[in-house]
């Protein structure tokens, strides 16, 4: 079973682009940030003829998050539990039943910027109901995997110019420890188990030559229970297609499953 996750920037922008990329890939469950649509407008037809269910979490204008897979799905979940007063769409998961049952968690975490402020204590706010989330999910003892736009520089090797980001909330030290303080609760970052070196990059501002220059970072995760870090075959980046036309600032970052 492949798993990919995709910061798409706007499924609109991307209309072209996401469907080319899901014929390549063929991936069998997709999460996608940043739809940046309301659940009406989104366009679940193009992918339903290409096979895939779509649910979805939409805001309009901001945020907004997504699944599409190409086997069944059930307790589907929209909003991260712990602030009945968030609107913000960053959260829905969903049981995949195949051969083996998988909870797929889709999350569009914070940017948190500027940091200190507001921004940022939801930020952490956020992570800290994340946490309560995975500790519910581990305590069930499911395969399960928690994949998304962390907007989280975990190490210094996660970026290309780490010092650039020393004030930024990507990278705080308190961002990364509650980063830390999920992976300690026994989850496994699926791309680092498979590839420790440094160099590897989600993520490339249009701003500055970025991409040109390879000024990358890695904000992008699948995270996975115990139950699915055994079943974990490989894992990788799909960094060419950030250069091809109207890219989005991300690229799509998957794992392969025995499931």
């Amino acid at each position: 079973m492949k798993i990919a996750t995709f910061n798409i920037n706007g499924i609109k922008a991307r209309a072209e682009a996401l469907p080319a990329w899901l014929s390549e890939a063929q991936p069998e469950v997709v999460l996608l940030q940043e739809i940046k649509s309301v659940d009406e407008a989104f366009p679940r037809a193009v992918f339903e003829d290409m096979g895939y269910r779509v649910e979805t979490h939409g805001q309009k204008g901001f945020n907004g998050v997504a699944i599409l897979s190409r086997l069944p799905m059930e307790d589907i979940r929209r909003g991260l539990p712990g602030d009945e007063s968030d609107e913000q769409a960053r959260w829905i998961e969903a049981v995949v039943t195949g051969d083996r049952a998988l909870r797929i968690c889709g999350l569009y975490l914070p940017n948190g910027n500027p940091a200190p402020g507001p921004k940022y204590d939801y930020k952490l706010a956020w992570m800290a109901r994340m946490e309560a989330r995975v500790r519910a999910v581990l305590a069930g003892e499911e395969a399960a995997v928690f994949a998304g736009d962390y907007n989280v520089i975990p190490q210094r090797e996660d970026a290309a110019k780490p010092d650039a980001w020393l004030t930024d909330a990507l990278f705080l030290p308190d961002t990364r420890a509650a980063f830390r303080r999920m992976l300690n609760l026994g989850l496994t970052d699926a791309f680092r188990a498979r590839e420790p070196r440094p160099g590897h990059y989600s993520f490339w501002d249009y701003q500055a030559g970025a991409w040109e220059r390879n000024n990358g970072i890695r904000i992008d995760h699948l995270l996975l229970t115990p139950q699915a870090a055994d079943l974990l075959l490989a894992a990788g980046i799909d960094k060419e297609v950030r250069g091809r036309d109207k890219p989005s600032d991300h690229v799509p970052v998957w794992i392969e499953l025995d499931a």
